[in-house]
């Protein structure tokens, strides 16, 4: 018996390695990523689903929170099946890897480094993608047939997501290493944005007497919806680490503030220039605080507070252009 044996028999029973604990695996990075993602999920289902639900018309209901369990079941396949090493895989083009399917024998061998297996990165970035896609069809709700939204899907995960993914983020992506973007403001948040809206444009607008009065028909479920949306945001930043250690904690104390700064800048406008606040506009401050700060959340460019500073900064920045396109430039050309 070595001396690295007689150490790690040493340690208590829960600590040693054993067929389904090798050694090179953390138990604690192992139990954080695990938990991480299933935090995301919970944004997308039944986060997403809630929120889609409850802020469109009751005739719209079931098929937009339909829409957004559909995609994230349906993500998963087309992932494991082809998607995932397209976005990480070994590189076919400088914007995409080689089709393949994920769930290989490897799948429990060490990942990349990392103290943790091969199969939470796979899983971790199926929720990423998961709720790429879901976003997307915030754009689309009462607009489109749910049987085309079927066949888009997979079609947009596959031409759109994957070559987004591989081009920012594999190390062999070409734009990987001139974009820095820590947990998806690039891959996640605005190509969900740009296909969303070019995808409106395509299917056409609603129709007229319904763009003319569009209420949500359950606002304290929206608030539900969107409150998942927002305690999940700690697992898409603070997993994207993948370990637990300060990287994590910095990313999601930035997040919230950031997010709590956001919304406190958006509910302050409204106040100031409607003499009002609005739980819709509360909701719409949060989403812009959480996407603001998710490409940066964890980098600390001189110490520790700047990353804070700056995310906070750009939150209330952030927020205030929002709410003037929002509410302003687009009440002036409607």
């Amino acid at each position: 018996m070595n001396y690295t044996d007689t150490l790690l028999s040493s340690l208590p029973i829960n600590f040693q390695s054993d067929d389904s604990s090798p050694v090179w695996l953390n138990k604690a990075d192992n139990a954080w990523q695990l938990t991480a993602t299933t935090m995301v999920a919970m944004q997308s289902v039944p986060g997403l689903m809630i929120l889609y639900g409850s802020m469109v018309k009751k005739k719209w209901a079931v098929n937009s929170a339909f829409m957004a369990l559909y995609a994230f079941a349906a993500v998963l396949l087309c992932w494991v099946l082809w998607a995932h090493n397209m976005s990480f895989g070994i590189r076919l083009t400088p914007f995409v890897g080689r089709p393949g399917f994920a769930m290989t024998p490897n799948i429990l061998h060490q990942f990349a480094g990392y103290y943790v297996p091969k199969a939470d990165y796979v899983y971790f970035q199926f929720v990423f993608a998961a709720i790429t896609v879901i976003l997307l069809a915030g754009s689309l709700l009462g607009r489109m047939n749910f049987y085309a939204w079927m066949l888009f899907v997979p079609m947009w995960l596959t031409l759109s997501y994957s070559v987004g993914a591989f081009s920012i983020w594999a190390s062999a992506g070409f734009l990987e290493k001139y974009i820095i973007d820590y947990a998806g403001g690039f891959v996640i948040h605005l190509s969900s944005g740009i296909a969303g809206f070019i995808a409106a444009y395509w299917v056409g607008p609603r129709q007229s007497h319904d763009r003319q009065h569009f209420p949500p028909n359950n606002i304290i479920h929206m608030l539900g919806g969107a409150g998942f949306l927002w305690l999940g945001w700690t697992g898409f930043n603070g997993g994207s680490p993948f370990a637990a250690n300060e990287i994590a904690s910095l990313a999601i104390l930035n997040t919230h503030v950031c997010t709590a700064t956001s919304i406190l800048v958006w509910v302050s406008l409204d106040m100031i220039v409607y003499k009002k606040s609005s739980v819709i506009g509360a909701v719409q401050g949060m989403i812009t605080g959480l996407v603001c700060i998710t490409p940066g959340a964890a980098f600390q460019p001189n110490n520790i507070y700047m990353s804070r500073d700056c995310g906070a900064m750009g939150s209330h920045t952030n927020g205030s252009i929002v709410w003037f396109d929002t509410l302003v430039h687009h009440d002036g050309i409607a």
